[in-house]
């Protein structure tokens, strides 16, 4: 495979690294590795590669992001842009429109672009810089002997590696080795739903409906769009695959917005109807043991309220790669660096997100969602 480099990268490729998991964080982790001259294997578990069919937001910071690693033209054509939040009451009356700010000059404020288009901007350029992808490879053993990292994979093969990228989700595998004893992510008493519409015309921006029952419908391409909601969960219940559709409907019963109401009844096919229960986690203390560091949903996994998921493993993506390359020869100062500069911000957003879900459910009193809105915007808007 081409070790091509594209513009912004540095040519001398002097280190080695394995990332572990293909999702958003992984990808963009080897895009910004890749420019800073670092060779990348990527591996993930799943043999498929497969990824939900609805969509994502991404706001003013993963714009600015993508803008960083030069992926803005394909990112921003596989989307679609919108620079305001419409904020509506249950009635259906919208009370607040809510601007978002620019951070990239001629580009949206914020985009919603579909899962499986993401991945595809994203795998295609790191393939195209030189990434080697290999699917359905796990680790089956690690030895660090405090200069590398000794890989054995599942497939058989055996490489060394300066050093070696976790970014395995929530749930992570590489996470439970290095830190056995670390908390598991904690059901919030929420979920979430997402299905996929036919977008009206008129709606050119995130359009988000307060109430017990939490909706909101978010552009994603020139014909389509995508709604979410939230829900309470007491229990964490588990669904039945066959009748999710006619679940999600009755979870819609409720919400008496006439804009909701007349999307009800298109809710039919159980296969695209994703739900999941919310779940977050925090990493308190190091994100790296040895060689090895944690990125993403690894170390701070969110609930979706402020949107910032993915855009925070995208920032963990390229600071990494820019400590990695102000320190070459010492990964581990690369990595203490790496978590001095995200750690705060990455809480903020696993606390703020988490305070409006408890709020919602009444495990606390009721946060301001615009409020909180405007302050993240402010947040992620400072440099990384």
């Amino acid at each position: 495979m081409t070790n091509r480099i594209e513009k912004g990268a540095s040519m001398d490729i002097t280190r080695k690294a394995l990332i572990v998991g293909g999702g958003i964080g992984g990808l963009t982790a080897a895009i910004a590795l890749r420019r800073k001259g670092v060779a990348v294997d990527l591996i993930e578990r799943d043999p498929e590669w497969s990824v939900y069919g609805v969509g994502i937001i991404q706001q003013a910071n993963v714009i600015r992001a993508m803008a960083e690693l030069d992926l803005i033209d394909d990112y921003v054509a596989a989307g679609c842009g919108f620079d305001q939040v419409e904020i509506f009451i249950p009635s259906g009356q919208r009370v607040a429109v809510s601007p978002s700010p620019r951070l990239v000059e001629g580009k949206p404020a914020n985009l919603g672009i579909g899962r499986r288009a993401l991945q595809k901007v994203l795998a295609d350029r790191a393939r195209a810089m030189g990434t080697s992808i290999q699917l359905g490879v796990t680790v089956d053993t690690l030895d660090d002997d405090g200069a590398g990292v000794d890989v054995r994979l599942s497939d058989g093969r055996a490489e060394r590696y300066d050093f070696v990228v976790a970014a395995d989700g929530l749930y992570s595998e590489m996470r439970r080795r290095l830190f056995p004893d670390a908390p598991v992510p904690e059901f919030t008493g929420q979920g979430v739903w997402r299905y996929n519409f036919d977008r009206p015309v008129e709606m050119q921006s995130l359009c988000v409906f307060n109430g017990p029952t939490g909706v909101g419908l978010v552009p994603m391409s020139a014909g389509r769009m995508y709604m979410f909601v939230t829900t309470p969960e007491p229990g964490n219940p588990w669904y039945a695959p066959d009748r999710l559709a006619e679940t999600l409907r009755q979870k819609l019963a409720s919400v008496p917005a006439p804009q909701i109401r007349a999307l009800v009844d298109q809710v039919t096919d159980n296969d695209g109807v994703v739900y999941r229960p919310l779940e977050a986690f925090f990493l308190d203390g190091p994100w790296h043991r040895g060689h090895v560091v944690l990125l993403g949903d690894a170390v701070h996994g969110t609930t979706p309220h402020l949107g910032q998921g993915a855009g925070m493993a995208i920032e963990d993506s390229i600071v990494l790669a820019e400590e990695v390359a102000g320190s070459p020869d010492d990964p581990i100062a690369a990595f203490e660096a790496y978590h001095a500069r995200r750690h705060a911000r990455c809480r903020y957003i696993v606390e703020a997100s988490r305070a409006i879900c408890d709020g919602q459910i009444g495990k606390r009193s009721p946060v301001d969602n615009h409020k909180a809105t405007i302050e993240m915007f402010e947040m992620v808007a400072r440099p990384l």
